[in-house]
């Protein structure tokens, strides 16, 4: 048998435990999702500057899991011209264009800035 026995109170923990369940991590997260939007429309190759200035988020919370989702609403033909920018695509004559990686190295700050913002949260609550 195993028995476990304390001394002392717990006060701390359960008011820390408290205050973590006030957290508003998806508040918390709206301005950095802001900020992944800011860095995506600067990253965005321009042409008509319709794709870049297209980008938006939505944020989530569904049973504790908080996600944010960066969009891009333009679709001509069902086909985001986001994603073919970055991956490449296919021409009417037979040919490719070549992609560029212009998503991830925008995203690199802002993913580093959502780490460390979630992290001081929690640490501080």
């Amino acid at each position: 048998m195993f028995y476990l026995e304390s001394k002392g109170s717990f006060d701390k923990t359960e008011r820390y435990l408290r205050s973590l369940s006030k957290l508003r991590i998806d508040d918390i997260l709206k301005s950095c999702a802001q900020q992944g939007v800011d860095a995506l429309k600067k990253a965005t190759p321009v042409d008509t500057g319709l794709t870049s200035q297209s980008w938006g988020f939505e944020i989530t919370n569904k049973n504790g899991a908080v996600e944010i989702v960066w969009t891009n609403s333009d679709i001509p033909n069902s086909f985001p011209i986001a994603i073919m920018l970055q991956y490449g695509h296919g021409t009417g004559t037979g040919g490719y264009v070549q992609g560029t990686d212009y998503i991830n190295p925008a995203m690199r700050p802002v993913f580093d800035k959502i780490s460390e913002t979630v992290w001081k949260a929690v640490t501080s609550a």
